[in-house]
This record gives structure tokens, C-alpha cells and sequence, in this order.
């Protein structure tokens, strides 16, 4: 006579969950415990609030503080140029950070370029990432000659020092948003291939993988659905640290001028402007656009170092 195994309780008392109910516990409280490891790290609830705060002021500011940013010769003639902050001289705005050189709001100047070094620092590391996680995973599932020839393409680029590729591709290229787009997101993705593919090497020999091969499943099947969900996190962290990259690269480009063209700006076009003007005392040229600049790296960097701590967990449970 079979004996039917008696259901053990939980600590509540109630009936053992069932595998699949376990797991998606698990699972959730897993969720619950990377989140709060992150919250309490409070250099990234403050990076957070930065990174928040610059969106909010980038792009919402300009619908509640309206100046001129595109017509360079009306600034020419309705406002003073290298006007310091809250000059008497200013009559559209009250410039309560001065004009610079053509007379353009400095304030509004600042929200300006940084819709721009926004928008390229997070689609260039989009880009980055997407494509350095394609090559990374790849290379380290299928391994031999795929693995060679893919990692010698990524060595002989990193020896490359990435600001002079950068330079010569903007030089070849006319600059404007999207080509810089593309142009920092293609010479980035090579350190996530990198991350990505160390990652894949440890995954490809572990059971799971086994076991879909067992059943049936097809290498990209692999690659697509349990190869890459499992680097999200190691993926996650370094995306931020592309966006703080991927700034200050565009930051670095637009100092030496090839930047975005005129009258579009960005946050290290303006700092090549107003060095020019350091010797006469216009401070407000240039340590406002700075500190943005330092704000927004500064805070991705907070972000990323919580969230690799964060992460840890994961992998400790995994």
C-alpha cells in the first residue's frame, strides 16, 4: 500500500508552497532585498535625486523659463553679452546667472545643452550596451574560433586610446546629435563585450544550460533567453557608468569644437566658449556649466557602485 508523504507546514503553519509558487517567492524576495541593499545606500538615493533633478530641469525647466536659444543674432541685438548674473542691463530675463559671449541666457543655456548631453549620453550607451552584450554573449558561448576572432577585434580597439578614435570619426563625420550618437555608442560597447563575455563563460557550463540543450533548444534560443537575463545584472551596472562615459565624451568633444554645430550646444561646447573669457573674470561661463557636468557624473557613478553592491546579493544567492 503506497504511503502518500505528508505535506510539511510552513512557519505559519499553513501548507508548503509549491515549487513554482517557491520560487517566484524566492524570487520576489530576492527583488525586495536588491532594492533595499540600494536604498540604503545613501550616496545613491542622492544620485538618484540629481539624476532626477537635471532631467526635470534639462527638459521640463525651458516650459517655465522661456529664452531665446537658437536666434544668435537676436541675442546679438536685444541682450548684453558677458553680462554678469543679474546684470541691470538684462531687460527680456532676469539672468540670474549672466550671458555669455552672443548674449544668450546663460541659465537657459545651461537646460539647452543639457537636453543634448543628455539625450547623447543615454542613447550612446544604449547603443553601447546593446551591441557590446550581442558580441560579448556570442563570443563567449560559441568560444573557439568565433571567440578568437571577435575578442582580437575588441583587443586591437582597446589599444586604440578611445578620445583619439573619437576625434578622428568626428573629423571624418560632420557632427550633429545623431552622428555623435552613433559615433560614441560605436567605439563604447567594447568593456561591456568585455564584462559580458566573461559573465557568458561562467553561465555557458552551468546546469540550466545543460539542460536546454538536452531538451532541444537552439543556441541563439540559449543565448536570447537564459544566457542574457542572467547577466542583467553585471549588464545593468555598467550601462550607468556608459552614461557618465558617454557624457564626459561628448563633453571632451565638444572643448576641442566638435561639438554639436551652431546654435545647438552642449555642455562642453559652452565650456570652450567661456575659457575664452576666463582672464576677463566671467566665472559664470564657466563653473555652472561644470558643476552640471560633475553633478550628472558624479551621480551615475553613486548609482552604479549601489547597484553593483546591490547585485552582489544576487549573484551570492544565485
Amino acid at each position: 500500500m503506497a504511503v502518500t508523504p505528508a505535506v510539511e507546514p510552513d512557519k505559519t503553519g499553513g501548507p508548503a508552497p509549491a515549487g513554482g509558487e517557491a520560487q517566484q517567492q524566492v524570487g520576489g524576495g530576492l527583488t525586495i532585498q536588491i532594492l533595499r541593499v540600494f536604498a540604503e545606500n545613501r550616496l545613491a538615493v542622492v544620485g538618484i535625486g540629481i539624476i532626477v533633478f537635471m532631467i526635470l530641469f534639462c527638459f521640463v525647466g525651458p516650459l517655465f523659463y522661456h529664452t531665446n536659444q537658437t536666434n544668435a543674432q537676436l541675442a546679438l541685438t536685444t541682450s548684453p553679452q558677458n553680462a554678469p548674473p543679474g546684470s541691470p542691463l538684462c531687460t527680456h530675463t532676469p539672468c540670474p546667472l549672466g550671458t555669455d559671449n552672443t548674449g544668450f541666457d546663460m541659465l537657459g543655456r545651461i537646460m539647452y545643452g543639457g537636453q543634448v548631453s543628455l539625450i547623447v549620453g543615454f542613447a550612446a550607451a544604449g547603443i553601447a550596451t546593446i551591441l557590446g552584450v550581442l558580441v560579448g554573449a556570442v563570443s563567449g558561448f560559441f568560444v573557439g574560433w568565433v571567440d578568437s576572432f571577435m575578442m582580437r577585434i575588441v583587443d586591437v580597439l582597446l589599444s586604440v586610446p578611445i578620445l583619439y578614435l573619437l576625434i578622428v570619426l568626428a573629423v571624418i563625420f560632420h557632427p550633429s546629435v545623431e552622428i555623435l550618437i552613433l559615433v560614441i555608442g560605436f567605439t563604447a560597447w567594447l568593456v561591456p563585450a568585455r564584462l559580458v563575455r566573461g559573465e557568458t563563460l561562467s553561465l555557458r557550463v552551468r546546469e540550466f544550460v545543460q539542460a536546454v540543450r538536452v531538451m532541444g533548444g537552439g543556441s541563439p534560443r540559449i543565448v536570447v533567453r537564459h544566457i542574457i537575463p542572467n547577466t542583467i545584472g553585471t549588464i545593468i551596472v555598467n550601462a550607468t557608468f556608459q552614461v557618465a562615459d558617454a557624457i564626459l565624451l561628448l563633453a571632451a568633444l565638444g572643448f576641442i569644437g566638435l561639438g554639436v554645430p551652431a546654435p545647438q550646444t552642449d555642455w562642453g561646447s559652452m565650456i570652450a566658449v567661456g575659457v575664452n573669457y576666463a582672464d576677463s573674470g566671467d566665472w559664470w561661463e564657466i563653473y555652472p556649466t561644470g558643476l552640471a557636468i560633475v553633478l550628472v557624473v558624479v551621480a551615475f557613478n553613486f548609482v552604479g557602485d549601489a547597484l553593483r553592491d546591490a547585485f552582489e546579493v544576487r549573484l551570492q544567492r544565485r
